[in-house]
């Protein structure tokens, strides 16, 4: 009896298929199934797999427990879970001959009696421990921090879905949020792009000077000469 492999998933919906039709299909412990390995039990029930991965109810004895693919093998026909109870031997009476009384006779020692031998039965498997099964862990969740054309854009998704769609955010909140993330070249990156925009908003600045001083000597003049 192969028992190395677990059951395929057309294995697992032939036998969700049998349940329905009110068979309880055969099964074969696998080596991953523990000491009960090469046993065979009864699929009772199938659970849902993506609430635990031991999702497969197998009957074995008195006990209903669960079981992962990995641990169920479809057993081959005519397999069936059988213990044979040893019949102990009869006990022997030894017999005891009746004494002589002949001098020259040597005592023949009565024959030595033999202990029956009992032969041990096979011990029932110690009953799997049931996992508990893991509460599934929420959707990862991503906030990203980006710049663009100018301008600082923050924005939060989870999974596939948008939580929040990226709005602009100003330099100085960009530089702290920035500051909490301790990895070399990050700093230094964002203080580049702000010493860039701060060299082109003083030559802006520097222009729009200039222009207003044309306009304010110009303004001047034509007070003159009204």
């Amino acid at each position: 009896m192969d028992a190395g492999q677990g059951l395929s998933t057309d294995e697992v919906q032939s036998i969700r298929e049998a349940l329905a039709a009110g068979r309880k299909p055969r099964v074969v412990f696998t080596a991953s199934a523990g000491q009960i390995a090469g046993q065979v039990g009864q699929v009772v029930e199938l659970t849902d797999p993506e609430v635990s991965d031991e999702f497969v109810v197998v009957r074995f004895g008195r006990d209903e427990l669960p079981f992962s693919a990995a641990d169920l093998a479809v057993a081959p026909k005519g397999a069936g879970r059988r213990v044979v109870e040893p019949e102990p031997e009869p006990s022997v009476s030894p017999s005891v001959p009746a004494p002589e009384f002949v001098l020259d006779t040597p005592r023949v020692p009565a024959p030595r009696q033999e202990e029956p031998k009992v032969e041990q039965t096979e011990k029932a498997p110690a009953r799997r421990a049931v996992k508990a099964v893991k509460p599934k862990s929420p959707t990862g969740l991503t906030v990203t921090l980006a710049y663009a054309d100018g301008e600082w854009t923050i924005a939060a998704q989870q999974g596939s879905k948008a939580l929040a769609k990226p709005y602009v955010v100003k330099p100085a909140e960009a530089l702290k949020m920035v500051a909490l993330v301790d990895v070399p070249g990050v700093q230094e990156a964002v203080e580049q792009i702000l010493g860039a925009e701060r060299a082109e908003a003083e030559q802006q600045a520097e222009k729009l000077r200039a222009e207003l001083a044309e306009i304010e000597a110009r303004l001047a003049e034509l007070r003159e000469a009204s």
